[in-house]
């Protein structure tokens, strides 16, 4: 198969809205490996989309704990399990990864071992192995080496950047984080950057529509990048490619593609793309910078 990056989520936050994007994962096929990259509502309709079996799920990771990262790692994993997955998955994910799926594997106690023994399944609590990890090196095996930085994304101590490498090519997923200036030595010449953004002007309006006023707006201002730094970082970096995802606000009817564009320009003049639900990406031949 050919390698791709598909943006499966690209709203950042967890509320959904009529019509609108859904929250954050991603599906990145190098080298052989099909990769699930944070698991926010939706991401098993949009899986199937993609045209991806849910029985050869092979590798999960979770960039952190917030709800719009993690609610359906579960039910993916079930509904997987289901569909007639039979080969362990590997998920890996931030400290308490592992406390989620036992908590969730006990919620769904009673189907798991009806259907076992109904229907003659294998056992999906033997089927699935969670390893925590921590900054640096995360796993490497059949050419396909992963790492973590860790970000900052307070209050959350636990949330990392990750970076893909398989067959001279390189992904970097910036995960939620204020500007981060370190972040463009972990991403240097990535071929993609996958990068969160914010446009600033759209916050109070995304604040009146949700509630809680000035908190949110604090914590948003606080945890996330501005457009025009995630165009710094990738200009830092010197990625090939930068896509914005998690979008913030990535529902407004008065900010369009063209207002993030705008915004990312005055500081990144390479190629650029704006993340919405299905986009997929071929990644270049080559890791190469630009």
């Amino acid at each position: 198969m050919a390698d791709r990056l598909v943006l499966l989520g690209t709203k950042g936050g967890p509320a959904l809205r009529p019509g609108g994007p859904w929250p954050t994962s991603s599906l990145l096929e190098i080298g052989g490996r099909s990769i699930v990259v944070d698991c926010g509502l939706g991401v098993t309709r949009a899986l199937t989309e993609a045209g991806v079996g849910l029985k050869t799920l092979d590798l999960v990771f979770i960039t952190h704990l917030h709800s719009d990262h993690v609610l359906e790692l579960g039910p993916l994993l079930h509904t997987a399990w289901t569909a007639g997955l039979a080969r362990t998955v590997r998920v890996y994910g931030p400290a308490g990864t592992g406390h989620y799926w036992q908590r969730f594997l006990q919620s769904m106690e009673f189907d798991i071992e009806i259907r076992i023994g109904d229907e003659g399944r294998p056992d999906l609590r033997d089927l699935v192995v969670v390893e925590e990890f921590t900054e640096g090196p995360v796993m490497e095996a059949g050419g396909l080496a992963v790492s973590a930085l860790r970000v900052d994304h307070p209050p959350v101590t636990e949330c990392f950047a990750l970076r893909f490498e398989s067959g001279g090519k390189s992904v970097v997923f910036s995960a939620d984080t204020t500007l981060f200036p370190p972040l463009a030595g972990f991403a240097r010449g990535a071929s993609i950057l996958v990068h969160e953004a914010m446009l600033e002007e759209g916050i109070d309006r995304l604040v009146a529509r949700t509630g809680n006023g000035a908190r949110l707006k604090e914590h948003l201002l606080a945890s996330h990048t501005l457009a025009a730094d995630a165009g710094r970082i990738a200009a830092d970096a010197g990625v090939g490619h930068l896509v914005l995802h998690h979008l913030i606000p990535a529902d407004d009817p008065g900010i369009g593609e063209s207002d993030w564009i705008d915004a990312v320009r005055t500081s990144w003049n390479g190629p650029l793309t704006i993340g919405r639900d299905g986009l997929a990406l071929d990644l270049p031949a080559k890791g190469a910078g630009g």
